[in-house]
């Protein structure tokens, strides 16, 4: 691994089990195995490792959700691939980390929520409109406010409020939001492909032991 992705990695790892507010340039360079001055020669200040980290970060898993897009074989199978994906990212997130995200560093948070409208929003649209087409999801549905709306549900789950109070919570509070949704915009034939689904990729996910 070239060394800038093993900073950026590495920051990532410990933003996500530690949040944004307390980590230092010293425990990023300590984490990535590398001198203090080797990580000041890739970022000036813990800001920059900040930014550059989270939009690696996110370009990386956006990719990965096209990935199990075009992988998938109907719109049904790829929501409920994708809510098993986010399940297992979750088990490694700190509830608070976005909040402390947008808090300390919002132009960060910013960079962030502008991919989501500019790449997840398009994918959860264009994953609306094909399960239109396929009949497993409502014909009556306007995709684009649903797919800002799934993307800003998401997004609440990550934030401190009488929804979520601890990791395993925010696991649990994730899928219950994502199959809310699913129900909101399937037919009675997406329905049964979802229980079916669920049953193949969700069942796994959930008998995973959170540490």
């Amino acid at each position: 691994m070239e060394t800038l992705d093993k900073i950026l990695n590495s920051s990532i790892e410990l933003f996500s089990q530690y949040g944004f507010k307390t980590i230092t340039m010293d425990d990023i360079a300590r984490r990535a195995g590398v001198s203090k001055k080797t990580l000041y020669q890739h970022f000036a200040n813990k800001q920059e490792v900040v930014s550059e980290s989270v939009t690696w970060y996110k370009n990386n898993t956006t990719e990965n959700c096209e990935c199990i897009l075009d992988g998938a074989d109907n719109a049904i199978e790829a929501m409920v691939k994708m809510l098993a994906f986010f399940d297992n990212l979750y088990k490694r997130l700190n509830p608070m980390a976005i909040f402390e995200l947008q808090r300390f560093f919002p132009d960060a948070y910013v960079k962030f929520k502008d991919l989501l409208i500019k790449r997840d929003v398009v994918m959860v649209r264009d994953n609306i409109l094909q399960g239109i087409e396929e009949g497993v999801y409502r014909p009556d549905l306007n995709a684009e406010l649903l797919a800002r709306y799934r993307i800003e549900t998401a997004l609440m789950a990550l934030q401190p409020n009488l929804l979520v109070s601890d990791r395993a919570n925010l696991i649990s509070v994730a899928l219950e939001i994502g199959e809310h949704f699913m129900y909101g915009i399937m037919t009675e034939a997406g329905v049964q492909s979802y229980l079916l689904y669920k049953e193949q990729y969700l069942k796994q996910t959930n008998t995973t032991t959170i540490i």
